[in-house]
């Protein structure tokens, strides 16, 4: 709720609706946790989210609600489950927070593609990037990571790909309150919901 003032500078209180992405982890992939984003839109909007758009079939979902923060991750999780039969992790990020992690980024970090892949690792809470960076192994000359708020940043040498640890974060406890996206679909992410102002 947001604090204001009517047009007689009395205090008022007025429910505002804010903007969010939520980020579905595995779905889609190896015929496994098959959902049509047709079906996850149309859930969603009848769960009364509004403006509820999807963005590729990876599972990502931007919408508004006046509900508050802590509670969307469980909410997102439990519609999916019940509504649509697969149980999915459910990372949610408000709009500041993903300008925050695009902003927060290491310099340079995405900007050259032919030399780098480079993806944001976003951590569910309870788990913290320190916590997070224990679980990560690195091959010199290859990878290189970065902890950020709520995320980790990671870069892997593009001609040396097949020598990346970078997938053996699949293996870690950690890994159960992770999902990836690379840096492309984050930004991307950001600008729609940046195109939502106003």
């Amino acid at each position: 709720m947001i604090l204001g003032f009517d047009n007689l500078g009395r205090d008022t209180l007025r429910v505002v609706s804010r903007r969010y992405v939520a980020l579905l982890r595995g779905i889609n992939v190896g015929g496994k946790n098959l959902i049509s984003m047709a079906d996850l839109r149309g859930e969603m909007e009848n769960a009364g989210y509004k403006s509820v758009q999807t963005y590729i079939q990876s599972g990502n979902v931007l919408f508004e609600t006046d509900t508050p923060r802590d509670e969307l991750e469980r909410s997102v999780e439990a519609l999916l489950a019940q509504r649509l039969g697969v149980p999915v992790l459910v990372v949610v990020r408000s709009h500041r927070q993903l300008a925050n992690v695009v902003a927060s980024a290491p310099e340079a970090f995405g900007t050259d593609r032919d030399t780098y892949l480079a993806d944001v690792v976003f951590l569910k809470a309870p788990l913290t990037s320190a916590q997070a960076m224990g679980a990560v192994s690195l091959r010199d000359g290859v990878d290189r990571v970065w902890a950020g708020a709520g995320v980790l940043y990671f870069e892997r040498l593009a001609e040396r790909i097949s020598q990346s640890r970078f997938s053996r974060l699949v293996g870690t406890p950690q890994y159960q309150r992770m999902t990836i996206r690379n840096w492309s679909t984050t930004t991307k992410l950001l600008a729609i919901l940046d195109e939502r102002i106003g």
